[in-house]
Parts: structure tokens; C-alpha cells; sequence
């Protein structure tokens, strides 16, 4: 990238400066005409002089001087006409007007065509900036944090697309304002305006020394914020470490610290930023005051008339401002050359991957040579310890091969570099005689795989981080309509002038010829089979059971499920199963459900309705009352409420009743405690309105079942039957969308898979009951064929970022079946089962390699030395070299390294 901030922006926007830089040009001509009009107005118009000898005076007319070869006479091109004094008035107080607002206009569609082209050079910039760090070297990354490359990209370059705009337009623009100001004050009086340069010199060399310290204090304090927003995600990443060891008052004080650092250098900054604009200002009006103790002495002694001077102040008047813009422009151009320049250099490391291999491919992607070929490989992060030490090593694209060693061997190192991880400081690579590092990265991501010890996924859904290594080019194009395709097509030009890559995201990129399906269809039991393979399937099974689906969307599935409901609950009838679901019935009050879920009876669908929510409802509250259940709920709460203090005020927050008593939590109790002491032993009808909506939300959470505190009897039910059919029968239009009512004949589009199979509540109280009817819901579901389905629900649930809302074991899992799914010729696997249990760790290493078939290889950087076991060949390291290596038969029959690493495993 340019050094220099202006030959970056030249040859990325020349077509476009060289437009606005035109219409900045004939801009100027009626900016003079706006100058000279007032003096014609106040000179004639006002005071007459050109009416002193006649009354009429000829306007407006339009002469073009020809040179003397062509006569030396003028070519009219209007004649003009005759007005008055009062005419002359009129017609130029319009000129004025129609020349201001052609000025204007000049104005408005520069100022717009430069912020457009600003712009553009700021994505353009961001882009390339963005490009940079996916060519970045891969031990780049440990020198650099993340946060800070973000904030780079997004707010330290941002200032630069205000001033891409302005960086040519700017100086042109204001300058020739300026310049046409002074010469018309040249022509009123050239001693004045010599008195108005001069003061204006002066302006322009004191205020920018003024202002250097500024741009200093600027950049310092640029860099401490970039630190502090690198420090703030060391916290985030961290905040686990902090809590375990009990540090938190330390980072305060290093923040602290920081932001005592920074104030000071932002408060130095406004001290001397203040103080510049104070002489700025002084400066400013120094002219104002030559001109009208000057001016008004030449009025007085006749040497300039009024108009004159009227309108060398209307001109300075205008000056000022380009003035002062200008002094900014320059050290808006200091200051964004000092940033421009403290980005790029973060962005231009050592030993970046050139463009070409990360080029877009054409088709698909070539196989790999057949064997790497690793000559005197070295790898040194600091230049003395050497992690690997003259690796001499060929290994077969089709091989199996383990790698062992002692700790600090190196082979973890090894396995990075065979999956150019990491970079050898010393040696070749080579695949066939083609350098193992001028292969395009795509060729690699589709025919090579690697998984390491711990996995990155990104905050997408199981599916997406599943599919991630087969999107290496867009495969279909997405399908639009016509008006989104022409907004589309607008959107990629666009991109192309901004040196963006015309691609859509939105295309279809999953390349399914690399996972052995011939398209979409067939992908599904594709991506069962590999999770499987990893042993992952079940716990996928499981969260699309909790997951949900769109039955608009999906009628064909919902139909299913609905099958599998009506199966299962043929099954509940059997005596094995009676009594452990209690089914929906929108005739019975279920006494396994809260009081506010049975009034609902129905799963809510957003807040308005879910929870403590459906007490404050308006409507809700309509109908308890319409009932005459409010006073009698009310009553339930107060009751509830002084049954809980009288069991919880002994008892300390851990205590188990807590769990069992959910509806009142011990963060509640003192509240709950507080209102019955304003009480005071009285009835419900003294309770406060501010009240009412905290004890009415007791008896909505409870539970007969659960709770077992004898307030729901058979009247009861009846009652909150009643209101229960009240409230679904005058629902109002504005809560329709709140609620899915429960129906056995419908799919329940706002509750989960599970939910809407199992039609009911687990019965409290019943042993082992909901371990019974799960697996009974799985029987049905596999008996109807529906457990892909119910992993492909399952396979929606986003991970969260870095896939933080999956356990260690389960994201390490996603991370090997993404690289499986691609089938991949060539795959390392570097201690990417240690996280498991040693059983798992082996059947996962045995599915690896029963899923690598003829002609595809895998490389074990193996965490126990008897995994080795299982593959063809053993490489043995110690000290970053190769100690041995050979069949596992041929190393126990020599002994030595291999040996005593098995039998001490």
C-alpha cells in the first residue's frame, strides 16, 4: 500500500477528482458575480450614481472580445435593456439572488459527489485492509490482539472518509473562494488589500505552529485508546481466569490507570487546542477592524465609495471562513497521513501470503501431488529455540501415519506446518516438486483437512460451522425477482468501484460433490453420517428436540410430528407408561401446569404474554376481573406470600425448598416480606395498586402439583376453566400473534419438537419419569423415520460466539466432523482427541480411519503413545528432530524411544 496518503487517493479516484475539480472551476465564476452585484446594488441602485447624468441606464448586456486577426470588435451576444433607478434595483437584487442560489446548488452537488467518492474510498480502504489480514502470516497473530485490528479497520480509519473527499477538492475549492475574494478587494483598493493579505499571512503561519502540538497529543492519544480497546478484550476473553484467582480489583487498577493516561492527554489536547483557536479568533477579527478603520478613511477622504467598501467587508465576510477551512483542511491532512500511515504499517507485516493464493477458483479443485517431500525443515518463533530442527521426512498423501514423542518434541509443531499453520524458518516443502507454499489456499481447504486441539467456530448455527470448509466458491447463483436482481446488480457495481469483489454472499457456496452428494437433497444424511462418526449425533438429537420449527414452512415435517404425538400417545395409554405425562386437554385444568399457564394454555410467542408479563397484560387483567378471579387470585398470593416467610425466614439462600418453592426466589423473600409488613395483618382490599401486580404474580406461578399447598380445589378449577375459555374467546386482534393455543389436530409452531410430540407435562413426583418418556419419544421418532429430521432442527442451534454455549468436548466434535465432511485427501489430526475420555478418544480415532478410504491419508499427532498402534507407519520425536521411525512391529522389536513411551503411557 501507498505511503503517502494522496497517491493512494489519486490513483484510486483520479476520474472522479478531476469532474468535481471541473465544476469546482466554474463554480468560482458565480461566486465573483455574487461579490460584484452588491457594490453595482449599493453604488447605483441605492445611491444612483450611474442615474446622475441619465435616467436610464443599459443592463445585462453580453459581449465576447475578439482578437485583433478577427477585427478587434466585440461579438454581442445580448443587448441588453434600458431600466431605471428603481428597476436597476430589482433586476440585480435578482441577480444576486439567482447568483447565490446557482452557488448553492454548485455547492450542494460538490459537497455531495465528494462525500460519495469519500466513501467509496473508505470501503475500498476498509476492504483492503480486511483482505490484508486474511493474508496475514500465521505467527502474525500471536503478536497482534484481534480487538485492536477491529478497531482499526473500524474506527481509526474512519476520519480518513471524510478527508478522501476533501483531499484535492478541498484546497481547490476553498482557495479559489479565496483568491477571488482578494482580488476583488484588489480592485476596490490595493492598499487594503495589501492590508488584508498581509493580516491573512499572518494567520496562516501562526495559527498551524499553534496546532502541531496538537496532532502530537492527537496521535498519542490515538494509540492509548487502540491499547485500551486490546486491553478491554484481554478482560472478555479472560474474565474466567480473573474471577477463578480473584483479580478483578488488579484489572480495575490497570484500567484505571489507562484511563487516567488518557485523560490527561485529552485534556492536554483541549488545553492547546483552545488556546490556538483563542488566536485563531483574535487573528480573524483583526482584519474586520483594518478594513473599517481604513475603508472608512479612503469613504471619508473620497478615495472609495461606500458600495466599495461595502463590499470588501461583503467579501471578507466570505474570507474568513475558506481561510480557516483551509488551516483545518491542513491539519486535518497532517493528522490523517499520521493515522493512514499507523494503520498501514500494522497491516503490512513480514512474509503476508501473496493475493494469487487466495484467488477465486474456476472450477473444481484439482487432487494433491502424492507425496510431501520435508527437507531440513526448521522452525524457530525467536531465532534460538528451534521447535523443529532439520526435519528430514516424505509422507505419502495416501499414508497412515502417527507421529509420537516425548514433551517439547515438537511434533504438535510438525502437524501445523504439514497444514501451513506454521511457516518453517529454514527448508522446503514441496508436493510433487511443486513448493508446498505456492499452492492456492482453495486447492488445500478442499483437498487437505486439519484439526487441532482446541477449535474456533463462529457465532452461526451447528449447520454453518458444519458445512464451513466447503465453501470455497459460489457454486449457484441466488434467485431473485427482477426488481431485487436490478437492485442487486446496482449494489455490485458499485462493490467494483470500490475495488470490492462483485460476490454474493447469498449465492449457494456449499460445494456438495466434496461431501459426496449430488446437491442439497441428499446433503442432510451426509452431514448424520459424519456426525456419527464423531459421535455427535445423539447430543445434535437432542438439541433439535428442544428446538423448534416453522410448520408454514415445513408442512411435510410438521405433518410427521404430528403422527408421532398421536403415536405416542397411544403408547402412554400402555400401564408401563400411565401416570407420567398428564396430556393437554382444553377441558381439564392441568394440575402439572402454573395457574397462569393454564389460563393461557397455549405456548407464548415473544415477552407480551410469557411469564410475570401475562399479570400486567391489560387484557388478562379484564378477564380475571370479569370472572371474579382477581380478589380470589389476590387472596392466593397474600396466602402464598405469608406461607413463605413463615417457611423461608430461617432458611439460607442455598436451601433446596427455594428450587422447590421456584415461584418466590431468595432475592424475592425481603420484598415479599416488606409487603406484608405494610400490610399489617389486613384483608386484600387495602393492598396498595402499586402492589396488586407483585402478589398477583405469586399464585400465577403456582403449581398444585409441585407445590402442594392445597389452593387449587375442584371450584377452583372450574373457575380457571371458565376464564381459561373467556380468554381465548375474546382474544383481541392485537394479542392473536402473542399465543399458540394448544390443539391436538395442530402443530404448534412456538413450542419445541418435544413439546409439541409430547402434548403434556411430565407428572411431578413420577421416578425416572422424563429419562422413560424421552426414550419412548425417540422409539416413535425412529419408528416414523424422523430422527434425521429432528437433527437437521438440531443442526440450527447457534453456537454462540466461539461457540461458547457448547461444551469443550462437543465444539472439539463439530471441529473434527467439519473437516471430515469434506472427505479430505490428506488430514492431520494434532491432539485433537486429548479433550475426551480414553475409550472415546479411540473409537473417534478408529472412525477417522475407517472413514479415510483408498488413496486419503491422516497424519495422528497422537496425545497417547499407544494410539499409535493402529497405523501403518510411526514417526518418533524428541528435541524438535526424528529419533526413529517405522512400522509399529518394527519399533517394539528395536526397542529403545517408541518402547519406553508405550509403556509409559
Amino acid at each position: 500500500m501507498h505511503r503517502s496518503l494522496f497517491s493512494y487517493i489519486w490513483r484510486h479516484s483520479k476520474s472522479e477528482q478531476l469532474v468535481i475539480l471541473g465544476l469546482v472551476l466554474l463554480a468560482q465564476v458565480f461566486y465573483f458575480l455574487s461579490l460584484t452585484v452588491p457594490k453595482s446594488i449599493v453604488n447605483n441602485g441605492i445611491s444612483g450614481n450611474a442615474f446622475k447624468e441619465a435616467a436610464e441606464l443599459r443592463i445585462l448586456q453580453l459581449e465576447v472580445p475578439l482578437p485583433d486577426f478577427l477585427g478587434g470588435h466585440a461579438l454581442r451576444l445580448f443587448d441588453g435593456f434600458n431600466v431605471d433607478q428603481l428597476q436597476y434595483l430589482v433586476v440585480m437584487s435578482f441577480v444576486f439572488l439567482v447568483a447565490v442560489i446557482i452557488n448553492s446548488q454548485f455547492k450542494r452537488i460538490i459537497n455531495t459527489q465528494k462525500g460519495r467518492m469519500g466513501e467509496r474510498m473508505l470501503r475500498r480502504l476498509r476492504y483492503e485492509l480486511y483482505d490484508r489480514i486474511l493474508r496475514f502470516p500465521p505467527a502474525h497473530f500471536r503478536k497482534v490482539k484481534q480487538a485492536e485490528l477491529a478497531t482499526m479497520i473500524k474506527d481509526e480509519v474512519e476520519p480518513l472518509g471524510g478527508f478522501i473527499g476533501d483531499a484535492f477538492v478541498q484546497p481547490m475549492f476553498l482557495g479559489g473562494q479565496a483568491l477571488t475574494a482578494i482580488a476583488f478587494i484588489m480592485m476596490q483598493n490595493v492598499l487594503l488589500s495589501v492590508v488584508v493579505i498581509v493580516l491573512l499571512a499572518v494567520q496562516i503561519v501562526i495559527v498551524p505552529r499553534l496546532r502541531k502540538p496538537v496532532l502530537v497529543l492527537g496521535r498519542q492519544r490515538q494509540l492509548t485508546a487502540r491499547l485500551l480497546a486490546g486491553r478491554i478484550a484481554e478482560t472478555a476473553d479472560g474474565q474466567s481466569e480473573i474471577h477463578v484467582h480473584g483479580t478483578a480489583n488488579y484489572e480495575r487498577a490497570d484500567i484505571a490507570e489507562r484511563l487516567g493516561h488518557i485523560f490527561k492527554i485529552r485534556f492536554d489536547l483541549y488545553n492547546k487546542k483552545f488556546v490556538a483557536k483563542f488566536w485563531n479568533n483574535i487573528l480573524s477579527q483583526a482584519t474586520p477592524f483594518a478594513i473599517y478603520l481604513l475603508g472608512g478613511y479612503f469613504a471619508i477622504e473620497g478615495h472609495m465609495s461606500v458600495g466599495a467598501v461595502v463590499g470588501v467587508l461583503l467579501a471578507y465576510k466570505d474570507l474568513p471562513s475558506p481561510i480557516k477551512e483551509l488551516i483545518d483542511w491542513d491539519q486535518q491532512r497532517q493528522d490523517v497521513q499520521i493515522k493512514y500511515e499507523q494503520v498501514i504499517d500494522q497491516f503490512q507485516p513480514e512474509g503476508m501470503w501473496p493475493a494469487e493464493l487466495q484467488a477465486l477458483p474456476e472450477g473444481p479443485p484439482p487432487l494433491l501431488g502424492h507425496e510431501f517431500v520435508l527437507s531440513g525443515v526448521t522452525v524457530s518463533d525467536d531465532g534460538r529455540v528451534k521447535q523443529l530442527d532439520g526435519i528430514t521426512l516424505t509422507v505419502s498423501t495416501d499414508t497412515r501415519m502417527a507421529v509420537v514423542g516425548t514433551a517439547n518434541s515438537g511434533k504438535d509443531v510438525l502437524g501445523q506446518v504439514l497444514a501451513r499453520i506454521t511457516l518453517p524458518t529454514g527448508g522446503s516443502i514441496k508436493i510433487d516438486g511443486q513448493d508446498f507454499f505456492q499452492i492456492p489456499e482453495a486447492v488445500l481447504g478442499a483437498r487437505t483437512a486439519y484439526v487441532g486441539q482446541e477449535t474456533y467456530l463462529f457465532p452461526l448455527s451447528v449447520r454453518d460451522n458444519l458445512l464451513f470448509g466447503l465453501k470455497h466458491r459460489p457454486i449457484a447463483p441466488a434467485t431473485y425477482d427482477d426488481a431485487a436482481r436490478a437492485l442487486r446488480e446496482t449494489f455490485w457495481r458499485e462493490a467494483e468501484r470500490a475495488g470490492n469483489p462483485a460476490l454474493d454472499p447469498n449465492a449457494d457456496w456449499i460445494d456438495y460433490a466434496l461431501a459426496g452428494a449430488t446437491g442439497p437433497a441428499d446433503l442432510l444424511p451426509r452431514m448424520v453420517e459424519t456426525l456419527k462418526q464423531v459421535e455427535f449425533d445423539d447430543e445434535i438429537y437432542s438439541l433439535g428436540l428442544r428446538g423448534a420449527i416453522d410448520g408454514n414452512r415445513r408442512p411435510d415435517l410438521a405433518e410427521k410430528i404430528l403422527a408421532a404425538r398421536k403415536g405416542l400417545h397411544g403408547r402412554l395409554q400402555d400401564p408401563a407408561y400411565a401416570g407420567l405425562v398428564e396430556q393437554f386437554d382444553p377441558d381439564k385444568y392441568n394440575k402439572n401446569l402454573s395457574v397462569a399457564e393454564n389460563l393461557l394454555f397455549g405456548t407464548p410467542v415473544g415477552r407480551g404474554l410469557d411469564g410475570d408479563s401475562l399479570a400486567a397484560e391489560p387484557y388478562v387483567q379484564s378477564v380475571l376481573k370479569e370472572t371474579g378471579l382477581d380478589q380470589d387470585l389476590l387472596r392466593m398470593g397474600l396466602s402464598i406470600a405469608e406461607t413463605m416467610v413463615e417457611l423461608f425466614s430461617d432458611l439460607s439462600p442455598d436451601n433446596p425448598l427455594f428450587e422447590q418453592y421456584s415461584f418466590i426466589s431468595a432475592d424475592e423473600l425481603p420484598n415479599v416480606r416488606l409487603l406484608l409488613q405494610r400490610l399489617g395483618g389486613k384483608g386484600v382490599e387495602t393492598v396498595p395498586e402499586a402492589d396488586r401486580l407483585r402478589l398477583m404474580t405469586l399464585p400465577l406461578r403456582y403449581i398444585e402439583a409441585r407445590h402442594r399447598l392445597g389452593l387449587i380445589d375442584a371450584a377452583m378449577e372450574e373457575r380457571l376453566l371458565a376464564a381459561r375459555r373467556a380468554f381465548a374467546a375474546h382474544l383481541p386482534d392485537s394479542l392473536r400473534d402473542a399465543v399458540e393455543f394448544y390443539d391436538f389436530e395442530r402443530y404448534n409452531n412456538a413450542a419445541t419438537v418435544q413439546d409439541n410430540v409430547l402434548f403434556g407435562r411430565l407428572v411431578y413426583g413420577q421416578a425416572q419419569a422424563e429419562s422413560r418418556v424421552v426414550a419412548l419419544i425417540s422409539q416413535v421418532l425412529a419408528e416414523l423415520s424422523l430422527r434425521d429430521s429432528v437433527i437437521e432442527v438440531g443442526l440450527e442451534y447457534n453456537v454462540g460466539v466461539a461457540g461458547k454455549r457448547l461444551p469443550a468436548t462437543q465444539r472439539q466434535k463439530l471441529g473434527i466432523a467439519r473437516a471430515l465432511i469434506k472427505r479430505p485427501q490428506f488430514m492431520v489430526v494434532n491432539e485433537a482427541v486429548a479433550v475426551f475420555d480414553g475409550r472415546t478418544q479411540d473409537r473417534i480415532r478408529d472412525n477417522i480411519l475407517a472413514a479415510a478410504k483408498a488413496g486419503r491419508g491422516v497424519v495422528w499427532i497422537a496425545n497417547r503413545p499407544n494410539q499409535a498402534e493402529s497405523f501403518d507407519q510411526v514417526v518418533v520425536m524428541q528435541a524438535g528432530k526424528i529419533v526413529v521411525q517405522g512400522t509399529p512391529a518394527e519399533l517394539e522389536a528395536k526397542g529403545g524411544l517408541y518402547c519406553e513411551l508405550i509403556e509409559s503411557a
